[in-house]
């Protein structure tokens, strides 16, 4: 009989408490599934921006100038994945601008396709094994804008989508002392030039060192070394730039350089001023400096 009522009193005691016991072993076992659930190796980071710029005179103005509008946008968009010792970075960059001078025909301010992915592994606490692929071109044809020798207005077409398009595949050595700045060095990285535009060297003779009749020419370097920096240097103000080294193996003695900086001011949470520069030195382009530079106020949304 004791044995009996033991065994009742044990029964009783596991159906009595038992789903109060399993409710908070699924509460608990749900909570741990939803926190590994949130995967926090993935960032991003997005932006949006769009400017327009307008001048007006009256006919009689003495001080010379002309009336002209400009407008432009660009979308900026970086994806991060980030665990252990393995790291990939996407790098997206959009931008695109026209102006229009009275009496004038409207014009590029700005044109630029940009696309950059990298996997790195860890190797020590600042540097990785890196493998990456990198796009630049462009949108829309571009023109250089003259006069003939009777004094007329005339343009020639210089350059247009995939004309040129550089594509460079890298492997090599990243330095990464914080999260705003690297450093990476690749030897033996490869470029590939493209000029699809088989009429293009009519207009523009170096064909971005493409041979004529051909759409593409690659490059083995030497080593190709990028520099890149991105943060808020003070309150809402963020300097960004990109510095790109390219060492021929085969013309060592005409080494590409480029440099792309972009300084925002944040005014508020929606507009900024922004100041860009471009810096080229590429003699498959000009034996001369290029230079390009911007100064825009706009919209800018970040998400």
């Amino acid at each position: 009989m004791k044995k009996l009522f033991f065994l009742s009193f044990i029964f009783l005691a596991i159906t009595g408490s038992s789903p109060r016991i399993f409710a908070q072993d699924e509460m608990l076992i749900d909570s741990i599934r939803n926190e590994m659930s949130v995967d926090t190796s993935w960032k991003k980071k997005i932006e949006f921006g769009a400017n327009l710029n307008q001048g007006s005179f009256s006919s009689n103005w003495t001080g010379g100038a002309v009336n002209s509008i400009a407008v432009g946008g660009h979308l900026n968009a970086v994806l991060r994945y980030e665990k252990g010792k393995d790291s990939w970075r996407n790098d997206f960059q959009a931008q695109y601008g026209v102006v229009r001078n009275q009496g004038q025909e409207s014009r590029k301010s700005v044109d630029r396709l940009f696309f950059d992915t990298k996997y790195g592994r860890s190797i020590s606490e600042h540097w990785s094994l890196i493998g990456g692929v990198n796009f630049l071109s462009q949108f829309t044809d571009g023109f250089d804008y003259g006069e003939s020798a009777a004094g007329n207005p005339e343009r020639r077409k210089v350059s247009g989508f995939l004309a040129p398009a550089f594509l460079t595949e890298s492997i090599g050595f990243e330095y990464n002392p914080t999260d705003y700045f690297f450093l990476t060095f690749s030897p033996g990285a490869v470029r590939h030039t493209f000029v699809t535009d088989l009429d293009l060297y009519k207009t523009f003779p170096k064909n971005y060192g493409v041979p004529i009749g051909q759409r593409v020419r690659t490059e083995v370097a030497l080593m190709q070394l990028i520099a890149d920096f991105d943060k808020e240097v003070a309150k809402n103000l963020n300097l960004k730039f990109r510095y790109t080294i390219f060492a021929n193996i085969k013309q060592l003695n005409a080494i590409d350089h480029r440099l792309d900086v972009n300084l925002t001011a944040k005014i508020n949470k929606y507009w900024n001023v922004n100041l860009g520069a471009i810096v080229i030195y590429d003699q498959d382009q000009s034996l001369a400096v290029q230079f390009a530079q911007s100064l825009s106020i706009g919209f800018l949304y970040i998400f």
